[in-house]
């Protein structure tokens, strides 16, 4: 045995947990997989779960700071030449073509996010609309309860002042019955000689 010191023997290890048989399942649709994915994961939460990183985008290497291979236009240039300019030149495009991508990139950003401040404001005045609207209905409603409660007063008010005009007549009505009783009292009911 390779790697095994031979002085002493080892003890035998412990037989391996067995795994319980799972049923295979065929998901049937996006959300039926990602379910059975999310259930394989809660199965053993200790479990590290790897997360792989963003990955960066690619960029073209940056044009050489000093060039040493400069290229003349005197006659007599090897076979050899023309395939260093083709891959120079390939770079070249690939350099523009990728600051040109850049360049709308950034152009569509900026308009996604003028486009995102202008539905934003549009929205805040959408709700400051209806926010006016149901404060003047607020508004408007408790003006008319006010106004119910000062008519009910009012309505009540009159019926006191009657009540009260009812009673002062009841009053005056009961004081001149007094007065009469004991105008009767003095009076007697008939005069004698008189006829």
């Amino acid at each position: 045995v390779r790697g095994r010191s031979m002085a002493a023997p080892s003890a035998p290890r412990p037989p391996r947990p067995r795994k319980e048989p799972q049923p295979l399942v065929i998901p049937r649709s996006a959300a039926e997989e990602q379910r059975l994915r999310l259930e394989r994961l809660m199965r053993n939460p200790e479990k590290t779960v790897p997360i792989p990183e963003k990955l960066n985008e690619w960029a073209p290497r940056p044009p050489p700071e000093f060039v040493r291979d400069v290229m003349g236009s005197s006659a007599g240039a090897g076979s050899g030449e023309f395939h260093v300019y083709r891959h120079l030149r390939r770079r070249e495009y690939q350099r523009q073509d990728f600051m040109d991508a850049m360049a709308e990139k950034q152009r569509l950003d900026e308009e996604f996010q003028k486009k995102l401040e202008r539905n934003k404001m549009i929205a805040e005045e959408q709700t400051a609309k209806r926010r006016r609207k149901r404060q003047k209905l607020k508004e408007k409603k408790l003006q008319a309860k006010k106004n119910k409660l000062e008519q009910k007063k009012q309505e009540k008010e009159p019926d006191q002042s009657q009540e009260r005009v009812s009673s002062e007549e009841d009053d005056d009505e009961d004081s001149k019955e007094e007065e009469e009783k004991e105008d009767d009292a003095e009076e007697p009911s008939f005069v004698m000689g008189r006829g």
